[in-house]
């Protein structure tokens, strides 16, 4: 079955996603004559011209998000005989909630965001999912309208909340363009003899210790965090951790690390222990055949709940 790449742009209302796709459609480069379905999930002020495109090879679907079935997709696809889709998606919404409605040979291949630089905070203020959704999956998000010398950092530290690896490109009122720079620093030291993390950096050393566990193959870690048993795996193991909330209360899950230890059958499910152990990075069953780390516990103590309990970013 052969693929057909889906090029997703999401944001909120008038952040500047029409104009772009509008652009990338008059460019040569991108259009060359591609039969490509332009799905349109929301309709704000710019409306797109066609008869700037270099190409007709443009067909234009205007669907409901919420409503749109696979199906339909399937017949767009088909009656245009197409060989990709740019995806303009409704800012209102669920991006997965999209994806799950698109069909098998339907593949992404970029997903970038906009963001109106005026608005952004406010929005992350009193819909923080709906913005922390469109920025975990994304591969680049573009912040606009920000007038030179603005202070970029409130926008780096929201994007890197939810992704440390998305490019954050910063578009000016005065036409030039900036990509962020910013390094962050972790907060423990990996090269310390023991990386000591603290209650409030958990979530941080999950996330990087999950996406890298090469970095830290053959290090000794210690943390504080809650017995989890695992289910489908031998006896001597359990997963220490600690419940992680990324944007909102409905996003809380657990996220914890394969352990060998001798004594874990003795341990107590939700008990809080105080873990030092070495990183390996394996493969397990919890990363679903990819690498991941896995802990050699060295020694497992009961410890003090950590404060909070619930870790965040």
């Amino acid at each position: 079955m052969a693929q057909i790449p889906v090029y997703v742009f999401t944001g909120f209302l008038d952040s500047g996603k029409t104009k772009f796709i509008q652009e990338t459609l008059e460019d040569p480069r991108f259009n060359a004559g591609e039969r490509t379905l332009l799905l349109i999930c929301e309709e704000g002020e710019e409306e797109y011209d066609f008869s700037a495109y270099p190409h007709k090879n443009v067909f234009l679907e205007v669907v409901d998000q919420q409503t749109v079935t696979t199906k339909q997709l399937q017949a767009f696809a088909k009656k245009n005989k197409i060989q990709r889709v740019v995806a303009e998606l409704n800012g209102m919404q669920m991006v997965g909630d999209m994806y799950s409605r698109f069909p098998d040979d339907w593949v992404v291949a970029q997903e970038v965001m906009f963001a109106d630089s005026t608005t952004i905070m406010a929005y992350n203020t009193n819909m923080r999912n709906l913005v922390m959704d469109k920025l975990v999956g994304g591969q680049m998000v573009v912040f606009n309208r920000l007038t030179p010398g603005q202070d970029t950092m409130p926008f780096h530290k929201l994007v890197r909340a939810a992704n440390r690896r998305m490019d954050i490109l910063y578009d000016y009122t005065d036409g030039t363009t900036a990509y962020d720079e910013i390094e962050d620093p972790l907060p423990f030291d990996i090269n310390a003899p023991v990386i000591t993390v603290n209650d409030e950096d958990y979530a941080l050393w999950y996330r990087d210790v999950t996406e890298e566990p090469q970095k830290y193959d053959g290090k000794t870690v210690s943390f504080k965090g809650q017995v989890a048993m695992l289910r489908r795996t031998k006896e001597g193991m359990f997963a220490p951790g600690r419940f992680v909330m990324t944007c909102c209360e409905d996003d809380i899950q657990f996220c914890g690390v394969p352990c060998r230890y001798e004594k874990a059958q003795e341990l107590e499910s939700r008990s809080w222990v105080a873990v030092t152990a070495t990183i390996h990075a394996e493969k397990h069953p919890l990363y679903q055949g990819a690498l991941g780390p896995v802990l050699d516990a060295l020694q497992i103590r009961p410890a003090e709940p950590a404060q909070p309990d619930v870790a965040t970013f």
